[in-house]
């Protein structure tokens, strides 16, 4: 289907957030997907999948997951000061201020008439990850994460005791998480730590593993797997449809 998109400035206790709304161009109420990217803000190649994914019948909200420590509107290159910036970002912004950018958006989404209420979270990279700590959200009934990094070795900073890994089991929704067998960010040993944690704590997931790289979703760079992008759409497709019916 067609769609639009919008910008929208939501206040979250750090700050003025910055988010790019993707919906169909037609009448009716839809479920919220909050969609988190990759460290390098909302680029094209995010913009595009959240609009394939509104095409798909979602209302899509992209937040600038780094909006505290960029000017409104950064968006950082896939390139090395990209990474190096992004990266300090990461390593700076503790897991809370992710917690209560969620909360904002769930807020928004509760706003809108053209929203069912019903909210789930997909993200790719530190995407991914946020999109599993959004979770914790009692209002977000499923995630879909795309090679998320750092649960595994708690690199990102939060309080005490207040980690992902850690606070997994306060996870009431479903998780689908998906990971490339060549990814070095979360590497065999980080995987199986991750599905053994879930299994003990009991998750509601499911766990896929593919032969890929890390960024197999983006369409930008050698990494791409258009093939297995589509794969991943429709998948999420038929996720969210399940559990945000």
């Amino acid at each position: 289907m067609i769609t639009q998109n919008e910008f929208v400035q939501l206040p979250t206790p750090t700050g003025l957030m910055q988010a790019q709304v993707f919906r169909p161009a037609i009448e009716g109420k839809f479920p919220c997907i909050i969609f988190y990217s990759e460290i390098f803000q909302i680029t094209a190649p995010i913009a595009r999948s959240a609009n394939i994914l509104a095409g798909l019948g979602f209302v899509v909200v992209v937040p600038e997951v780094f909006h505290e420590l960029n000017p409104m509107g950064t968006v950082l290159g896939y390139d090395d000061a990209g990474k190096d910036k992004g990266n300090n970002d990461k390593w700076a912004k503790p897991l809370e201020g992710h917690d209560s950018d969620t909360q904002a958006i769930v807020n928004f989404a509760a706003a809108q008439d053209y929203c069912t209420g019903n909210v789930g979270a997909m993200g790719v990279c530190i995407g991914g990850h946020l999109a599993f700590r959004a979770a914790l959200n009692p209002s977000i009934k499923a995630a879909f994460c795309l090679y998320p990094t750092d649960i595994h070795s708690d690199t990102l900073p939060s309080a005490q005791g207040n980690n992902s890994f850690e606070r997994t089991q306060d996870i009431a929704g479903e998780v689908y998480v998906v990971f490339g067998k060549q990814d070095p960010h979360v590497p065999l040993e980080g995987r199986q730590k991750l599905y053994q944690h879930f299994q003990t704590v009991g998750l509601n997931y499911i766990w896929q593993e593919v032969n890929a790289q890390h960024a197999f979703m983006r369409d930008e760079g050698e990494r791409y797997d258009p093939a297995l992008a589509l794969e991943m759409y429709l998948k999420a497709q038929q996720f969210f449809q399940r559990t945000l019916a």
